[in-house]
């Protein structure tokens, strides 16, 4: 199985992707290629130059780009007896067509309340995270525009064949994930 994860900053998908590490999915995230290319060009890991440079990547190789070698990775780990899957940061919708080509891919959306998401992004006090409430909608506005080698988180979450909402606790968030496992366990890809 190989479970995605889209949505908006701070709305849970790092956390459910902690989780699903701890019930032994094997973790990729196409945000973590966007980090190596960036140290490879020496370019600092702020969110604007990490969206600029997926950009950059998906208008010279295809909007699919950054999938395909998540893609290339699962195929070579399945190899080699991985069985389940977690693919963090699906952030446009080629990205996540171009995952749904495997028969055993599920696409989840994470969301949460945007006074949620500000609070956690407060709490957590990562680099390049937004400051203010205005920001986080700046931030959010240029990961939703309408050019197909950029970010459409939007259009994206419309793509998910299952939503989690993320406004609760840890363990209520933790208790939605085990039942969604309990729920695509009986079902057969």
């Amino acid at each position: 199985m190989i479970i995605g994860l889209t949505g908006k900053n701070a709305s849970g998908k790092g956390e459910v992707a902690a989780y699903l590490k701890t019930k032994g999915f094997i973790y990729y995230s196409l945000s973590d290629e966007l980090r190596e290319e960036a140290a490879k060009r020496n370019i600092e890991h702020s969110r604007e130059n990490l969206i600029s440079l997926g950009n950059e990547l998906r208008e010279q190789n295809g909007p699919e780009c950054l999938a395909k070698k998540i893609n290339e990775k699962i195929r070579n780990k399945k190899k080699d007896n991985g069985k389940n899957f977690v693919v963090d940061s699906v952030r446009n919708p080629f990205e996540a067509k171009e995952l749904l080509k495997n028969r055993d891919f599920l696409l989840i959306g994470i969301d949460a309340p945007i006074g949620l998401r500000f609070q956690r992004l407060v709490e957590r006090n990562r680099v390049g995270d937004a400051k203010t409430i205005e920001e986080l909608k700046k931030q959010e506005n240029m990961e939703n525009t309408k050019n197909e080698t950029s970010q459409q988180l939007n259009e994206t979450f419309k793509l998910a064949g299952k939503t989690v909402i993320n406004n609760g606790s840890l363990e209520n968030l933790h208790k939605k994930i085990d039942e969604l496992l309990e729920e695509l366990s009986k079902v057969k890809f």
